[in-house]
């Protein structure tokens, strides 16, 4: 979930405009799917009951408005930046400039943890028998060896990961039809709404967790200067793709419900497994896990790849120090970034669990969410000298209000989820100051 590097200027070399919009469409449906879903379809329903499925939807409409800021930004600024480049011609303060790209930075560390907890639970257990913490470790070193081996093969491993994580949960959308069908199941369970804390904060935590498999359209901003023509295919990649993904995110939550009961989901660190072990279509459990842990090792892949990237395109710019842009001498990936990267996860992995990691990356991109639609109603003060999409002000307007009500503690949202973030970008904070007392002495010096 992490972005390009701050551009705050026009852009002087222009990438090869080659992308069209079923690509970008396969992209934004590939990006959302993944670790979310196979892992926290059971917390969400600690939330609501039964009724699992409402927090998604929900979830759903309230990211198609963020989503309409993302489609006019992009429109008009059709750079690969993303929040930070908007940010940044918004306010045209460096240091919020910075802030919002560290947040999306430790957005994507905080998400791959979260999939490297999920990782070491019931899943991995078909196979083998690991504590958690140990199983979140190993699958970690692997991410990091395929991270340091570079940028085409990593590309190629995530390719092929998305191919089978949609595959994955196609299987769950079909056990569900052929559940409907064959009488299986209590469907009427789907219908049962016990709240925890009362229906709306119910429904609202429920959602600012469930906001968590939602995440990752944002990352499709990133391929704008590549597409042939981003003013009309990034809006209709961009909503197709996330509705696709809500269907077929529906879809599994009501399966799920219809099949197990509340209280296994809840407690289950495989939730889809249960699933899979239950239901009348007959498919291998142990396939089933294999999948599921496929598709979490592409979550955290892309992650930590992007995240690390990010770090290395800092450093080379000046805004962090130097030495996070040091480049390997055989394998040319940016190995002090990747080290770093790595090293933040492992503290994560130590310290939180499925949910409040979840939880801590949801809350990250809130903030740099409620900061977009913000931006995009400041930003109609400098018109462009070509068409694009255009969001009703309205839509922007009650996203903004939207983000900032999800990210508040009414949601249930732990003390703990709001140290852990306030930690991170603290880091940041450090880095910025650090590197720029360095540049200050080497100026005195020199």
């Amino acid at each position: 979930m992490a972005e390009a590097t701050i551009d705050s200027g026009p852009a002087q070399h222009s990438l090869r405009r080659v992308i069209g919009r079923r690509v970008l469409l396969l992209f934004v449906v590939g990006d959302i799917l993944g670790a979310g879903i196979y892992a926290l379809v059971g917390k969400v329903a600690g939330y609501v009951g039964g009724a699992l499925w409402l927090p998604f939807l929900v979830a759903f409409v309230l990211a198609s408005l963020t989503a309409t800021a993302y489609a006019e930004l992009v429109g008009k600024y059709p750079r690969a930046a993303g929040a930070a480049l908007y940010a940044n011609r918004a306010f045209n303060t460096p240091f919020l400039t910075f802030v919002v790209a560290f947040a999306v930075l430790m957005s994507g560390i905080t998400s791959a943890s979260a999939a490297a907890r999920a990782f070491g639970g019931k899943y991995l257990a078909e196979f083998v028998t690991l504590p958690t913490v140990a199983g979140a470790f190993v699958f970690l070193g692997l991410v990091t060896l395929v991270n340091f081996a570079g940028i085409s093969e990593s590309i190629k491993v995530n390719v092929v990961l998305t191919f089978i994580e949609a595959f994955g949960l196609l299987v769950i959308v079909a056990i569900g039809v052929y559940a409907l069908f064959s009488g299986d199941g209590e469907p009427a369970r789907a219908l049962e709404f016990h709240p925890a804390n009362g229906a709306f904060l119910g429904v609202l935590g429920g959602t600012a967790l469930a906001f968590y498999a939602l995440l990752g359209f944002e990352d499709s901003v990133n391929l704008a200067e590549e597409s042939t023509d981003p003013q009309r295919d990034y809006p209709r990649a961009l909503f197709g793709g996330l509705a696709v993904a809500a269907l077929i995110y529906l879809a599994v939550a009501f399966t799920a419900t219809t099949l197990v009961d509340t209280q296994t989901l809840m407690t289950s660190s495989g939730p889809l497994l249960e699933v899979v072990k239950v239901a009348g279509l007959t498919f291998p459990p142990k396939l089933f896990a294999l999948i599921a842990l496929l598709a979490v090792g592409n979550t955290a892949l892309i992650n930590m790849l992007m995240a690390s990237r990010l770090v290395y395109g800092m450093a080379r710019e000046g805004i962090v120090p130097k030495v996070f842009a040091s480049v390997h001498s055989t394998r040319a990936t940016p190995w002090v970034a990747v080290l770093f990267t790595t090293a933040v996860a492992v503290v994560l992995v130590a310290t939180g669990d499925v949910g409040g990691l979840a939880d801590t990356t949801v809350l990250l991109l809130l903030m740099v969410f409620a900061l977009v639609n913000v931006a995009v109603l400041v930003l109609r003060r400098d018109p462009v000298d070509h068409d694009h999409y255009r969001a009703p002000s309205w839509m922007p307007a009650l996203g903004a209000v939207v983000c900032l009500v999800l990210a508040l503690p009414v949601t249930g949202r732990g003390a703990d989820v709001y140290l852990r973030a306030g930690a991170l970008l603290a880091i940041g904070v450090v880095l910025w100051f650090v590197n720029r007392l360095f540049l200050s002495e080497r100026e005195r010096s020199s």
